[in-house]
């Protein structure tokens, strides 16, 4: 039976910048690793692949959770910013939980980091999305 998330991986093209935006969010760069082979091809469901992969660890967290970034060198990918609508099948966004939205929120946007709505107070907890790399959503949560 499933006990609990342990990692997201999301396809970039952008290494650096998306590297630089996880860390804000208070990830650490834990695993650079380059993999390719037959192995990684089949089980990817990737011919020839080849792709850098970081594994970012959350400080402080438990259970451990992991952002894993995939940078493909072949084959070559394209950004999707149709991603980037929330009115769309599939993924949609992923929620972090923080101790105080607005000082997080101040913090992010001093650093570059946009975002996408207001603060939102909906079911005991005020929301707020933040643009993350590759236009993926990222929602804050703070519990009141």
């Amino acid at each position: 039976m499933l006990k609990h998330p342990d990692h997201v991986t999301i396809v970039v093209n952008e290494l650096q910048s998306s590297v630089k935006f996880f860390q804000l969010l208070n990830f650490e760069l834990e695993v650079t690793d380059l993999i390719s082979g037959e192995k990684v091809s089949k089980y990817l469901q990737v011919e020839n692949v080849e792709a850098d992969h970081l594994t970012m660890v959350l400080k402080n967290s438990s259970p451990r959770f992991e952002i894993q970034l995939l940078h493909y060198r072949n084959p070559k990918v394209k950004s999707d910013p149709s991603i980037f609508s929330l009115a769309r099948p599939g993924y949609n966004h992923l929620c972090f939980a923080v101790d105080d939205i607005e000082k997080t929120l101040k913090f992010l946007n001093e650093n570059g980091i946009r975002t996408r709505s207001e603060i939102l107070e909906y079911q005991k907890r005020k929301l707020v999305y933040i643009e993350g790399p590759e236009f993926i959503t990222i929602e804050l949560a703070e519990w009141l």
